[in-house]
């Protein structure tokens, strides 16, 4: 008999099924009372240390390097903090018949998070484009974010948001940009160790991520706010982010050609500029919205889900276009080489 072959690649994000999970176990016990206060410091202690150990891994000096593509790092970060909430604000139109003006809230939050940076740096490489660009581009799009999104989050939705005050102006800058900017300080004396540990902290950061997701969940159990999702919901809010998606994958792809960037540089804005961060829309959300965190992460975790299996899917493609005819390079001549280099490299290794 012909044995069966398992998949080597599950059809979902692993980490995602754990995301899932820990919603399912918010969902089945909340935590309440005293357990709750436990958690909710033990969620803010873990805010810090993320922003701490983004601000210990972001390299000043390559981030300054970065500055010479200032074409690119502006496409991508008007991508990220223009169009996308241009986009998100039009969805306004599709309440009540479509999205409830909670879900839009939570719609428009993920349209001001930053970009991602691994899975950015990793679907650049695998389509053989600008690594070196993809590198910066989501350092700046995540430092950029820090600033941006709460500005972006008080001014858009004003008082929704949790009720945006002084107070939680407050506490953005002691939970995410004061552990940012310490880690940036001690990366001098600490950042051999985390380049060395990265695997291990690496973990640390999804369990942080888990206890965030968990915090906010049970908050949102307790507060009976699932009461106000339904399928039908659900489903409208899949259909609406997948053109959200649809339409920033054709505009950073076709819209960098229009503006004369190469092949290489090309890839990058289309996977720096329409995808959005996880692992610091979430942290946010949860300083923003107070308990009403819940809502307003679920359009980023589906997002964030379905924008990986279908830049996946992309990268692979663009992986198999022929070379770039020769042409004029938008960007500075090490990045550039770096690029070229990187290509090289991934075509011996395949």
């Amino acid at each position: 008999m012909k044995r069966l072959r398992r998949p080597s690649r599950l059809p979902i994000d692993p980490y995602i099924l754990l995301l899932l999970g820990t919603v399912g176990l918010a969902a089945l016990l909340p935590a309440r009372g005293t357990a709750a206060d436990v958690v909710s410091g033990a969620s803010t202690a873990a805010i810090a240390f993320l922003f701490f150990l983004y601000g210990a891994r972001l390299s000043t000096r390559e981030a300054l390097d970065g500055l010479r593509h200032w074409r690119l790092h502006v496409t991508v970060l008007a991508c990220t903090f223009v169009v996308f909430p241009v986009l998100g604000l039009a969805a306004r139109g599709l309440v009540p018949v479509v999205l409830t003006h909670s879900l839009w809230q939570g719609l428009l939050f993920l349209t001001l998070v930053p970009s991602t940076i691994q899975s950015s740096i990793a679907f650049t490489s695998i389509a053989r484009g600008n690594v070196p660009a993809a590198i910066c581009a989501g350092s700046f799009s995540s430092l950029a974010g820090i600033v941006i999104t709460p500005l972006l989050a008080a001014s858009l939705l004003g008082g929704t948001a949790g009720g945006f005050s002084a107070d939680s102006l407050v506490k953005i800058v002691l939970q995410l940009l004061v552990p940012f900017l310490a880690g940036q300080v001690l990366r001098r004396w600490i950042g051999g160790f985390v380049t060395r540990h990265k695997k291990v902290l690496g973990y640390v950061d999804r369990g942080s991520i888990l206890l965030v997701v968990y915090a906010a969940f049970s908050e949102g159990v307790v507060q009976g706010i699932w009461h106000q999702v339904s399928p039908a919901r659900l489903a409208g809010l899949l259909a609406v982010e997948a053109v959200l998606l649809a339409v920033m994958l054709a505009l950073t792809w076709y819209g960098a050609r229009a503006l004369g960037f190469g092949r290489a540089d090309r890839i990058t804005i289309q996977f720096a500029g329409s995808k959005k961060s996880l692992a610091a829309g979430l942290p946010m959300a949860s300083v923003l919205f107070g308990a009403q965190a819940a809502l307003a992460v679920l359009p980023l975790m589906l997002f964030h889900q379905m924008q990986l299996m279908v830049c996946a899917v992309i990268a692979r493609r663009r992986s198999r276009d022929p070379e770039e005819e020769p042409g004029p390079v938008s960007g500075p001549p090490a990045a550039a080489a770096a690029s070229r280099t990187a290509a090289g490299t991934d075509r011996r290794s395949r």
